[in-house]
């Protein structure tokens, strides 16, 4: 057995600690692998390490974007087993949104097959599903294999993985980034390549620039998917000098004739990061609502580009004000924020200001400038030691190969021979001595090479040949030493690299041109309702069972209208689209419907109570059309009640808005409108009162104060109750008399009513002859009151 299994029954040594450090110290081990090596990427490349190892894997199985195409599944089964150990799903789903030139602003994997769509689809399974690297890809690698980074080893030791991309571009700015650390996140708008390098250049040239400076080079972000940027440029300025901030951003829209007046409105570019699918239910809902009620409809006619149609609902409509109004209400507008959360050096997290990001890519790009001029350095030595060993043995060729043909042991004797001192040419084996031991001019390195040197290359032409290489990599050898040793020709050797990225990505390029444009946001003030709907004619009516709807047109109201089965009209009366319609709900609230709203009037409408929420028990005491600035007479049958503005009463919910207060069994009876200096209240044992108008409070809320007394009897149960209770109340003019119907079209009228003339309070008097049974004032003065 071995020792370990000796060992396995002994008892294991136990280590205590206080639970806070341990759960402490194994949380920030946690926080700091999240933070370094999955949520926040490198200033340098612009990479997570998930997307890093995926184009290393996509270089080693040699995918130029030139070549052909792989299936997905191996890419990300070759990053999964050697470089990345999670799992396959998240990393062909990071491999995916590098391929989506609607979320990359410049894709570093070339995708063939579904990769997703602007609408929100999913990509498809990575074994349906090919792709390579692109260009830019390309760009990130340049360098690789000349030791321009440092390599690490991969999670099991068994291969090396580069620490950082050498990157000829900023790609950190170019594509952006997000991700959700431990306590930090980061959030990176995509920008402009030519943009951010016409800034580097600046940076290389200006050292000190300010911060300001580089809004001349890189305006705003550029995002992949278009758009318009409305944040002002100060704002800009002062996201990008502190690291964090927002950008307003609109969709691009324009208004196409459709001749005759007509005109729809076609959004050609939606902001980024926004579906496509979720934005066009998003106004769908908005239509369905009625919240936009200039817009009649929404469709989507996108191919390959992007093309939502809106339809307003009459060619009268503003477009400015109609897209004002979605901006507000939907994601045809949205924030992006920027929270420019970085590994500086790849390791601490910091936040930077634009500046502070280029300058780190500047100095990684002079670091693997300089490592990779080492690396020519240490190969054209090389090259020059093989060189000079070569052009010994062509100086020397008969010997060279009279060494080779008859030594035992060619390569030690090429290195023993003092080739200084070459013995005359030998014709024959009989003839050959062997070189004594001397100073050894050739190296291992030049003996192997002429040991390896083809016969073909023992001719006149290629000593010419070597003899101009030789000469070429001494230029090169002086040239790189002098770079090396100069820091104003390094830095003016990285412009020039950046000059031939630009020119590579930039105008020239398929995605090269800026996609986001910039513009002052229009703001549109907030707008009425009203002033969104087409004023129509409508006819209002409501059956006794609930159901409204909303006739075209001013119809007669005598007009005879259907309605369901054991249902009959109860309001019938004139108003208009724009208007908005009080409904007062037995149980003393107010509820608010618009006249654009209704239902149309060829059906039987539908029931009040699915557009307010009416209880089922609360019967409906009057339905009219508000009037601003008028006041209501409104009281329960309790007798108590005060007057109440209409513009107070208006509700914004389905809930309505409570406005009379009520006691245990009492319900709201009466609301009429205040139109004379006195009330009127008839009880339903038909005592009459009245009294002067100023004694009533004006509220906007409570039980208010008592209009009429009654009297209080016990039932055969024994138990108290009003013998009566209110009946209707009515506002008139003292001065011109009480009007009542009589029934079968006939009034009557009362000038005289000072003997009914007492305080307020009291229990009244018997009506004048004639009064209506039961008590009522009836519909007088107005119809339309319902």
């Amino acid at each position: 057995m071995s020792d370990a299994e000796n060992n396995a029954d002994l008892p294991q040594p136990t280590v205590s600690e206080p639970l806070r450090r341990a759960i402490g110290d194994r949380y920030l081990t946690y926080a700091l692998s999240t933070i370094m090596h999955r949520a926040l990427p490198d200033a340098r490349d612009g990479l997570k390490p998930v997307h890093r190892r995926i184009l290393y894997v996509m270089n080693r199985l040699r995918l130029s974007s030139t070549g052909g195409f792989l299936k997905s599944a191996k890419i990300s089964g070759d990053t999964m087993g050697d470089f990345h150990p999670h799992g396959d799903g998240a990393i062909y789903d990071a491999m995916a949104r590098l391929a989506q030139d609607f979320t990359i602003r410049y894709p570093l994997v070339d995708g063939q097959g579904n990769f997703g769509s602007i609408d929100g689809d999913a990509p498809a399974a990575s074994r349906y599903t090919e792709a390579r690297m692109t260009s830019a890809a390309e760009a990130l690698l340049v360098g690789l294999e000349e030791d321009a980074v440092d390599f690490r080893d991969n999670y099991d030791g068994r291969l090396q993985e580069p620490v950082v991309l050498p990157a000829t571009f900023p790609n950190l700015l170019a594509n952006g980034a997000s991700g959700i650390a431990v306590g930090m996140a980061t959030n990176i708008p995509p920008h402009n390549i030519a943009e951010l390098i016409d800034a580097c250049l600046h940076l290389i040239k200006t050292p000190d620039a300010r911060d300001d400076t580089l809004l001349n080079y890189v305006p705003g972000p550029d995002f992949p998917t278009g758009g318009i940027i409305v944040e002002p440029r100060d704002q800009i300025a002062e996201a990008y000098r502190t690291g964090r901030g927002a950008f307003r951003l609109r969709a691009k829209w324009e208004v196409e004739d459709l001749g005759r007046g007509q005109w729809q409105i076609v959004v050609t570019e939606i902001p980024y990061q926004v579906q496509k699918s979720k934005l066009i239910e998003k106004i769908a809902e908005l239509i369905q609502t009625k919240k936009v009620p200039i817009l009649t409809d929404v469709r989507d006619e996108s191919a390959d580009d992007v093309r939502v149609i809106l339809e307003p609902r009459s060619k009268n409509v503003d477009p400015e004000v109609l897209m004002g109004i979605l901006f507000r209400n939907s994601d045809l507008e949205t924030r992006f924020s920027l929270n420019m959360n970085v590994l500086i050096d790849g390791r601490t997290p910091k936040v930077c200001s634009m500046k502070e990001v280029l300058r780190a890519f500047l100095d990684h790009r002079r670091e693997v400038l300089g490592r990779r001029s080492r690396h020519r350095l240490g190969k054209i030595d090389h090259r020059l030691e093989v060189l000079e060993g070569f052009i010994t043995a062509f100086l020397n060729l008969d010997r060279v190969i009279e060494i080779i043909r008859y030594d035992g042991e060619p390569k030690a004797a090429l290195m023993r021979q003092d080739w200084s001192k070459v013995p005359p040419r030998a014709l024959d084996e009989a003839a050959y001595v062997s070189p004594p031991p001397g100073e050894g001019e050739l190296t291992d390195v030049q003996a192997e090479a002429i040991l390896n040197m083809r016969l073909r290359a023992l001719r006149r032409l290629e000593e010419m040949e070597l003899r101009s290489e030789y000469d070429a990599l001494l230029a090169e050898r002086a040239e790189l030493e002098d770079l090396l040793a100069d820091e104003d020709l390094q830095w003016s050797k990285i412009a020039d690299q950046l000059r031939e990225t630009k020119k590579e990505f930039g105008k020239d390029h398929p995605r090269g041109h800026r996609l986001t444009a910039f513009a002052e946001a229009t703001e549109i003030e907030d707008v009425p309702i009203e002033a969104m709907i087409e004023k129509e004619p409508i006819t209002v009516v409501c059956s006794e069972m609930g159901w409204i709807r909303a006739m075209k047109g001013h119809i007669a109201l005598d007009q005879e209208l259907k309605f369901r089965d054991g249902d009959k009209g109860r309001f019938i009366f004139h108003a208009e689209t724009t208007d908005r319609i009080l409904l007062f709900g037995a149980n003393g609230r107010f509820y608010t419907l618009r006249g654009s709203d209704l239902p149309g009037g060829r059906g039987m409408g539908e029931p009040v109570r699915l557009m307010v929420d009416l209880p089922n028990e609360a019967e409906i005491v009057t339905l009219f059309v508000h009037v601003p600035g008028r006041k209501r007479l409104i009281a329960s049958t309790a007798g108590e009640g005060f007057v109440v503005p209409e513009d107070e009463i208006l509700a914004q919910t389905r809930s309505g808005k409570q406005a009379l207060n009520l006691k245990e069994d009492a319900r709201a009876k009466v609301c009429r409108p205040v139109e004379g200096d006195h009330v009127a209240v008839v009880s339903e044992n038909a005592n009459l009162l009245c009294f002067p108008t100023a004694e009533l409070p004006e509220m906007t809320r409570g039980k208010g104060v008592r209009f009429q007394r009654y009297k209080r009897v016990h039932n055969r149960q024994g138990q108290l109750e009003i013998d009566g209770g209110l009946a209707d109340a009515i506002t008139f003019d003292l001065a011109r008399g009480l009007t009542w119907p009589m029934g079968g079209g006939r009034t009557r009228h009362e000038p005289d009513m000072s003997p009914w003339v007492m305080g307020r309070g009291g229990i009244g008097r018997k009506p004048p002859h004639g009064f209506p049974k039961p008590p009522g004032f009836g519909d007088l003065p107005a119809r339309d009151e319902g």
